[in-house]
């Protein structure tokens, strides 16, 4: 390379640099992306403390990083190019065809956790259903890079069977098994789809010796949903998942109890925000009651849950008069206790074997 070749270089990089600065200087600092759907780093205060123990540096460096000009063009970009290459792993997102799929990792209280649910069937006299969903690592695990790493769901759902034998057992893998669609999860973010939910609401009532409500014809509410593992994963070029309701949701009606409110079934304003799935219920609560007085029976439920189940609930309103929605992460109360001061009829734990293995909170099951 001749001098004057490598000074048209050295001048053309001081220009890609210059220009990136400045647009860092015009362009606003943005405090959200909605994209990978978190808040962004601002810029740190300074303080002689803070630059002696690294933290300021440290903050000045994930800033820039997150303020980064045309961050989210340029992440896209990277991750088609590690794509081209053979990658098939984004932040721990595997990018199979046209579907993410998150990867299984923490599974540090899955032998702890089944402890508790045992524990629950000792501390109350009232039926216990147990339904942990196997997540789309499992349904389609087929579909799997290969060679990568996979926790036997299966397996430890037979586990769990066989060591809480006092529960009436809800068996969501054999629902969910030989689907003849790809539409139990969405495609860009972990949740089950309502044609999945159905599934898990099918599963219990035939656990009760209950016919389950047909499906039926769903409405389409959204064509635009960009879910959590598309934020996650940096892949960004799929094409959006579709959100359906089967359930119309006419006089039923859902209290949120610690916010001292109640709505109805559905909350559409979050059609319009990037956390769509939110529109079920109305995103994490401590404490929903749905109420439904034509359902088919008077019983009241207790389901023990997480988020999976914001789109089960319109589903299990067509049968119970009353559901109490109990998330252990964010309402800390016995179990046991709950379901008798609130004369619930049932009690039905339904977790993702993903959260459930991980869970730090279901201890409160066996108190």
């Amino acid at each position: 390379m001749t001098k004057t070749s490598q000074r048209i270089t050295a001048a053309i990089f001081c220009v890609f640099l210059a220009g990136f600065g400045l647009l860092h200087l015009l362009l606003p600092d943005r405090t959200f992306s909605p994209v990978e759907n978190r808040n962004l780093s601002q810029l740190p205060a300074f303080s002689w403390s803070a630059l002696r123990d690294g933290s300021y540096t440290a903050g000045l460096e994930k800033y820039l990083e997150d303020q980064f000009p045309l961050r989210d063009g340029w992440m896209g970009l990277k991750n088609r190019y590690e794509y081209l290459l053979g990658k098939r792993e984004f932040h721990g997102v595997y990018l199979c065809g046209d579907r993410l799929i998150h990867k299984l990792e923490d599974t540090s209280r899955a032998d702890q956790n089944i402890a508790f649910l045992q524990k629950l069937t000792e501390k109350t006299d009232l039926p216990v259903y147990l339904g942990l969903i196997p997540t789309a690592a499992e349904a389609y695990r087929d579909q799997l890079p290969a060679g990568s790493e996979n926790f036997d769901q299966a397996a430890y759902l037979e586990k769990v069977r066989a060591s809480v034998p006092d529960a009436v057992w809800v068996d969501m893998e054999k629902w969910m098994a030989g689907s003849p669609d790809a539409s139990l999860f969405y495609r860009t973010d972990h949740h089950w789809t309502s044609a999945g939910a159905w599934r898990g609401y099918a599963a219990l009532m035939e656990s009760m010796g209950e016919q389950a409500v047909p499906l039926g014809t769903p409405e389409t509410v959204s064509e635009e949903f960009y879910g959590t593992l598309y934020s996650t994963s940096g892949v960004h070029w799929l094409e959006p998942d579709t959100i359906e309701r089967y359930v119309s949701g006419a006089g039923i009606t859902v209290e949120d109890v610690t916010a001292g409110e109640t709505r109805g079934l559905y909350v559409d304003s979050f059609l319009e925000e990037k956390d769509k799935y939110s529109s079920f219920l109305g995103g994490n609560a401590p404490l929903y009651i749905v109420r439904n007085p034509e359902a088919a029976s008077g019983e009241k439920l207790l389901l023990v849950r997480d988020s999976y189940s914001d789109s089960m609930a319109p589903f299990l309103s067509q049968y119970f008069s009353e559901i109490h929605l109990l998330d252990l992460r964010y309402y800390r109360t016995s179990v046991a206790q709950y379901a008798e001061e609130n004369q619930m009829d049932r009690i039905f734990v339904c977790y993702s074997v993903e959260n459930f293995v991980k869970d730090v909170d279901a201890v409160f099951l066996g108190q």
